[in-house]
């Protein structure tokens, strides 16, 4: 019986356990879910582990603590040390020594997809990156003594009539501990919702912000902070990416700058109740926030006197209040809500904030969105104010130094474009290389006034502002503004696409790509927290899961950095609203449901075995091991409906792929006008020689031929979909 014996030196930084995890052993085919199994320790620091009745395996050695090598093949055994195989130890233990003295013409090693991150290095080409966005408060729970239930649309147990479900339940604990998660699934890059301090009645999702220079206590533990957070991640070679909203606070203002007029919330009576008769979970007497001793949350210095007298005593509202703005008192049952919940917007400071009421009708897709505020909890800022820009830039810049690689920004086309660019080119002379992308969300292609049906102006298009001209009818007016974009483009075809089992349309988007500054930073996606590719884009994916994986095929080997949103890779409250519709729904019935029930210790394996996840693994690994995937032009799109075929060439040839995908059903694909030479499938290892331009390759339903110019072969094990 066939053994394959490899010995691996630990380094001195690792932790003590090292494991091996493998895949791709011949000629038995066998696996490891990560981290892998442990190696037996020998002296010296070396480690042993034996395959019975195995010839050859992929693998990774690993400490489980952060520390790896990159993905290696063995196929007669060996020693491995100081990035190399050798076949015996003393060989090794002689490189290993000789590492210790180098020539000064040695090279270091390649690092692998996930070695730890230098906080102080370069920030690289987030091309190279792919990323999974999530809802920190509703992925994983880590510290249940820091859950919190919003104000508005608690989850009641039926049976009992208990609040449960808390909507801030995830937070920096529970995440921290399921990086490893992330990162077996091959993810380099974690998109979080904004993390600084909030104020709402649903504020869970992090976007109504109250302060931008702290970070909310409802995401923090003593021993798991944001900074330890990005320092873990780190650790494992992850990248975060930080949500800002620029456009809008909270309707309650900013501490420490600017308060709106409202009167306590723990003064409201609901009409026909009286006082301390509020019975709403753990808002038990009035409304006011239960985790604050006097029950008010609005701890601004700025606010009025009597608004801070108040703050600070009567926690249960019962003291008699007189109303500034009308001279009435309360609390008394019935009293205006909106002078509790809403806000005046014909008195606000314009120091601080837009003067032109709230978005309504048509205004949606007109100059309006850039004047008026969105709703009555995101009061939207006067960002062309020194004052704001200062307080915004200067706030997201000491997390910059924290450690964050990147930063998204929320609701684009609120913010006139030079003004917007104002902010980002600010936070990337701060830090060089940071790499800033946006959400200009628009249900449809978004080529304004370019035509195609669009009903929207050009300058709250996606492309205007990944582009620095002034001319809404020709994007190379001017050159690339260095700001990225969500593909919604992309994004909308799917609505019309995937439920017939067609790429129809794909192609019509891809040819408008020289509209954009640079389309190779267009951050791709098939849904997220807002919108899904249904009729309505309202609701997670709902299709089969075949068409999931024919998208993902696309995303991951078309231009752009692909985003997965949590959940997708085991279809997740799939069908589900991605956010509440009714009157009465709750977040558990909504793509925003809490996703830990699924990453808890007794189920993590489970969830690790799905189709789709090991199938967006294996497209993390190939997209990992191609530059072209990442970075180079495409070129020969040629689209069928039921398949999609391309070219990608990064580097006049120094990484070149010729890619064909199908969905619904097997097919034979032909390419011409190629380079000559060998190419070799990432997917099923066949090679191909070219000697007059050519190539012809059969992919199976769903699948996807990826053959590599001077390619490695096969990468990664086959799955459901990917063979």
């Amino acid at each position: 019986m066939p053994e394959l014996i490899v010995h691996f030196h630990k380094p001195a930084h690792w932790a003590d356990t090292v494991h091996i995890h493998y895949w791709d052993t011949r000629p038995t085919p066998q696996a490891t879910l990560w981290p892998g199994t442990p190696m037996t320790a020998e002296a010296d620091g070396w480690f042993v582990y034996r395959f019975a009745g195995i010839e050859a395996a992929n693998l990774v050695f690993n400490d489980n603590h952060g520390c790896q090598t990159g993905d290696l093949r063995c196929e007669n055994g060996g020693f491995y040390t100081n990035g190399q195989w050798h076949d015996n130890r003393a060989a090794a233990e002689a490189s290993a020594a000789a590492a210790h003295h180098p020539s000064p013409s040695s090279q270091p090693a390649p690092a692998s997809a996930h070695a730890p991150l230098d906080p102080a290095g370069p920030l690289g080409d987030f091309r190279e990156e792919t990323i999974y966005f999530l809802l920190t408060a509703r992925f994983y729970e880590g510290d249940p003594s820091i859950s919190f239930f919003c104000r508005d649309r608690i989850k009641f147990n039926r049976a009992t009539g208990q609040p449960e479900d808390p909507h801030w339940r995830g937070d920096f604990k529970g995440l921290i501990q399921r990086l490893d998660y992330i990162r077996d699934l091959g993810f380099t890059a974690i998109w979080i919702t904004p993390p600084v301090e909030n104020r709402s009645g649903l504020d869970y999702h992090g976007y109504h912000a109250y302060d931008w220079t702290r970070i909310d206590p409802r995401l923090e533990s003593p021993d798991a902070t944001y900074q330890d957070l990005i320092d873990a991640a780190h650790q494992r070679g992850i990248k975060i990416i930080q949500d800002v909203v620029v456009n809008h606070s909270c309707q309650y203002g900013i501490r420490g700058k600017v308060h709106i007029d409202h009167l306590p919330i723990k003064y409201y009576v609901p009409q026909g109740s009286e006082q301390g008769r509020v019975n709403h979970g753990p808002y038990q007497g009035n409304l006011g926030n239960y985790a604050w001793p006097n029950r008010d949350d609005i701890d601004n210095p700025v606010a009025p006197e009597w608004y801070r007298e108040r703050h600070v005593m009567d926690p249960e509202g019962k003291v008699p209040l007189v109303d500034p703005k009308t001279g009435e008192t309360v609390p008394k049952s019935g009293y205006n809500p909106g002078r509790f919940f809403g806000i005046d917007a014909n008195h606000l400071d314009p120091e601080w904030y837009m003067q032109h009421g709230f978005i309504c009708g048509g205004d949606w897709e007109s100059a309006a969105v850039q004047l008026k505020h969105i709703a009555g909890d995101c009061i939207n800022l006067a960002t062309d104010r020194q004052n704001v820009k200062d307080y915004l830039i200067g706030s997201i810049n000491r997390y910059l130094d924290m450690g964050v690689d990147a930063l998204r920004i929320d609701t684009v086309k609120h913010v006139p474009r030079d003004n917007l660019l104002e902010y980002v080119n600010a936070w990337k002379a701060h830090k060089p290389g940071l790499f800033v992308f946006g959400e200009n969300l628009v249900k449809g292609y978004g080529f304004g006034d370019l035509g195609h049906g669009d009903n929207g102006p050009s300058f709250i298009r996606p492309w205007w502002y990944t582009r620095l001209g002034h001319d809404p009818r020709d994007p190379n007016s001017g050159g690339d503004s260095g700001f990225a974009v969500l593909d919604f483009g992309l994004f909308s075809t799917f609505r019309d696409n995937l439920s017939r089992g067609s790429f129809g349309g794909v192609k019509a988007v891809l040819d408008m790509d020289w509209i954009f500054g640079n389309p190779s930073t267009l951050v791709t996606f098939l849904q997220n927290h807002d919108v899904g590719p249904d009729n309505d884009f309202r609701f997670r994916f709902k299709g089969e899961q075949w068409m999931a994986a024919a998208a993902y095929n696309l995303l991951w080997t078309a231009r752009g950095i692909p985003c997965l949103y949590y959940g997708e890779e085991i279809e997740f409250m799939k069908g589900a609203p991605q956010d509440v519709i009714g009157n009465d729904d709750t977040l558990d019935q909504t793509g925003r449901a809490y996703f830990g029930d699924h990453l808890t210790d007794d189920r993590i394996a489970e969830t690790q075995s799905h189709p789709l996840y090991q199938h967006i693994k294996r497209l993390n690994q190939i997209r990992r091991a191609i530059p072209a995937l990442q970075k180079g032009p495409m070129s020969q799109v040629n689209e069928w409906g039921s398949g999609i075929s391309f070219v990608r060439d990064h580097n006049d040839g120094e990484s070149y792929v010729v890619v064909g995908l199908t969905i619904g059903g097997g097919q034979d694909i032909s390419v011409g006008n190629l380079r000559n030479g060998v190419y070799r499938d990432a997917v099923t290892g066949n090679e191909i020689t070219v000697h007059h331009g050519g190539m012809s390759f059969h992919v199976q339903a769903n699948s996807a031929g990826i053959y590599v110019l001077n390619g490695p072969g096969k990468i990664g094990v086959d799955g459901a979909y990917l063979r």
